[in-house]
């Protein structure tokens, strides 16, 4: 009895440890990338700051316990497809605020001399993702 309570508070130790990790290394990611800063200068709310960082709390907080809760909300398809992009917004801005710190893609266009073609390399990742995407939840997902 007391050597599985021993184990148990073991596992609670290092699964909290384990997540104060991964959630520093997260907000740390954020911060660096200055995702919630650069959101306020494009969409002119600065009287937001709030509201955006209890949002981002919010949504950590419910993805966390979404992710270990056994869960089934069984919610129509029209709830789903407007939770689906809102998973699609979040991480095409962390992917757009990553590349845009990592100025990634004028090194690729000059790299591979592609420099007036800018956009048609946007279009074209833009579209790979997006068929990738449906691939992926067409055809190898089986519900």
């Amino acid at each position: 009895m007391l050597e599985n309570l021993l184990i148990n508070f073991i596992q609670v130790l290092i699964g909290f440890s384990g997540g104060l990790a991964v959630g520093g290394g997260f907000v740390a990611f954020i911060t660096v990338l200055k995702i919630i800063p650069r959101l306020l200068q494009l969409t002119k709310s600065y009287k937001l700051i709030k509201f955006y960082t209890a949002c981002v709390v919010l949504g950590l907080i419910m993805g966390s316990y979404l992710s270990f809760a056994n869960v089934n909300l069984n919610q129509p398809v029209l709830i789903l497809v407007v939770w689906g992009l809102f998973h699609g917004i979040f991480n095409g801005m962390l992917a757009a605020a990553l590349t845009e710190v990592l100025n990634v893609f004028p090194v690729i266009t000059r790299r591979i001399h592609l420099e007036n073609s800018l956009l048609i390399l946007l279009m074209a990742i833009m579209f790979g993702k997006i068929v990738g995407s449906l691939f992926q939840w067409t055809i190898l997902v089986r519900l």
